[in-house]
Order: structure tokens, then sequence, then C-alpha cells
């Protein structure tokens, strides 16, 4: 299978799909003056987008790496809003570290492996 790379620039592409595996770039949210949980809410709208553009769904999600600007500040917050979003029974395996990120306005950011169903 060849590889398949979607909306991609000179430095990376949002979606590449290899052997029945779709691999996001970093997402993070539209609006970077909102709160932990808007900016987590807006991610995973954009991991639906993706991940529907690449002909899977976040039912098909293998792993996530969840990034925060503060662990101990946003961890609750974002897990809210990630408890809400995701399915029962299909919870991807995760983790999730405190990273400087590259925005001092954003406070989360998600990579996200999936199946293509």
């Amino acid at each position: 299978m060849a590889i398949q790379r979607q909306l991609t620039n000179e430095r990376m592409s949002q979606i590449v799909a290899h052997n029945g595996t779709v691999y996001l770039a970093g997402q993070v949210g539209d609006d970077m003056s909102a709160g932990i949980e808007q900016q987590t809410r807006e991610t995973l709208a954009n991991i639906e987008r993706l991940l529907d553009l690449a002909g899977t769904d976040i039912s098909h999600i293998l792993s996530v790496t969840i990034y925060l600007k503060d662990i101990d500040a946003h961890f609750e917050g974002m897990n809210a809003v990630w408890d809400k979003w995701l399915p029962k029974g299909v919870a991807p395996a995760r983790a999730t570290v405190e990273s400087k990120l590259c925005e001092p306005q954003i406070l989360v950011e998600l990579s996200v492996v999936a199946a293509l169903p």
C-alpha cells in the first residue's frame, strides 16, 4: 500500500495513512484565548474532522499522546471534556505529558494514531 498524505504543505501533512493506519499531526484548538475546556473541545472537533476526511472515526483511535502546557492546572479540565467526548468501550492507549508548546497561548495539543475500518 502506498503512503497517502492529505492537507500537506512544505513542512508537514495533517494526515498520513499507510497500511491501514492513520497518523494525525498534532492538533490544537482554534481559539487560543480560550481556557482548557474550550481548547480541548475545539481540538477534539478538529481530530474528528480529520479522521472523517481520512475515512475513519473516533471509535478507531488506537493511541493518543496529550501534551499539556501545565499538567497540574489543566489535567482535570482536559479530562472532563475528554470523558464526555469519548464513547464508552473504545478508550485508546494514552499518554499525557507536560510540554512547552509551540505558542504560549496553546494549553493542549493531541497527537492521534487510528486504524482504518
